[in-house]
């Protein structure tokens, strides 16, 4: 049987090792202030830090006056963040910053811990910020847990893509972010990733398919976790004679041959899979480790050394960037500069 289960996604996505979490947020953010925020009469009756309700058109979610998580420590697991539109201003505590969006990725190594924030800054003042992201929290080996946390870019504009034909000429354009699909081959993941050994077969793709267009995932590997979620469209799509509704999550055999088939509208479509690390995990709130005093060791660390602490201003835990700036990342306190129209 390919589909194992399919489940509407109102909350995490339930997927598994050697994922740890998947979160899909889709705000409808209304015009901006001129301050990157929301107009102070949008936020009345707004439970700022708690309105995580999924009937809201858009959600500040811990934010105060700019939509996003201020900064927050993390160790132990690898995030990779995927900004399909808006925008996204990252902080942290290894003197790293930068703003990306629009379709970029970033990939972070938390290791041995960082502290970091997010925020989703509204740049536009005449018109909605629509803002859609997931965040995918991909586990790493016990080996590589405590190793130097670090992070990277993947520019939308370098972010490897193919647009695929099906057999009657129908049109599915592939966004490779790890691993590989239809002969195309991700950029490299991060040095301690669990996806940089192949034989794990590690991979995240978007798919853009056009009404009616069919993609095939190849048969793999029996043990290997597989998970399509169909995040946008109108109409359905199919998996097996199983009709596939809007953010609705299909848990497939990794060792068939799956068909995705499209319905009669544009459908969007993300795709995660990877063999599991099968070791013990121990995971609370941030920290995500193999035991439960390797969870009390990592409170302890952080109490006591806020993984470095925060080098930009003690009130300033929700910080962005000017307004005016465009995409970049800057890392080691400026000291390297990587931006979209320096590749």
């Amino acid at each position: 049987m390919k589909v194992k289960n399919i489940n509407k996604v109102v909350g995490p996505m339930p997927i598994r090792d050697p994922f740890i979490l998947g979160a899909y947020h889709y705000d409808l953010y209304p015009k901006g202030n001129g301050k990157m925020g929301v107009d102070a009469e949008l936020l009345k009756g707004k439970n700022i830090g708690q309105d995580f309700d999924r009937n809201a058109d858009w959600r500040m979610y811990h934010g105060e006056t700019i939509p996003g998580f201020p900064h927050h420590p993390h160790r132990g697991f690898e995030i990779a963040t995927i900004v399909e539109e808006g925008f996204a201003d990252h902080f942290d505590s290894k003197g790293s910053k930068g703003r990306y969006g629009n379709g970029d990725v970033q990939l972070m190594s938390a290791g041995s811990g960082v502290l970091h924030g997010e925020m989703f800054p509204l740049l536009n003042d005449e018109t909605e910020n629509p803002f859609r992201l997931f965040q995918i929290w991909l586990n790493m080996h016990s080996s590589d847990k405590l190793t130097e946390p670090t992070y990277k870019m993947l520019w939308s504009e370098t972010i490897p893509q193919k647009d695929v034909k099906d057999e009657e000429g129908r049109n599915v354009n592939v966004r490779v972010v790890l691993g590989e699909y239809a002969g195309v081959k991700s950029q490299d993941p991060l040095a301690h990733s669990w996806a940089r050994n192949p034989k794990h077969h590690v991979g995240i793709a978007l798919l853009n398919m056009d009404p009616n267009a069919s993609f095939t995932l190849p048969a793999v590997s029996e043990t290997m976790n597989r998970f399509v979620f169909f995040y946008d469209g109108v109409d359905v799509i199919s998996i097996d004679n199983y009709k596939i509704q809007q953010r609705h999550l299909a848990d497939l055999n990794g060792n068939e041959e799956i068909i995705i088939q499209n319905g009669n509208s544009q459908a969007k479509v993300l795709i995660l899979e990877g063999e599991p690390i099968n070791e013990p995990v121990a995971a609370y709130g941030p920290f995500v480790m193999n035991t439960e005093q390797e969870i009390r060791d990592a409170f302890a660390e952080y109490q006591k050394t806020q993984f470095g602490g925060w080098p930009w201003g003690d009130k300033e835990t929700d910080i962005v960037n000017p307004k005016e700036v465009g995409r970049f990342a800057s890392y080691n306190f400026g000291k390297e500069l990587d931006e979209p129209a320096l590749k």
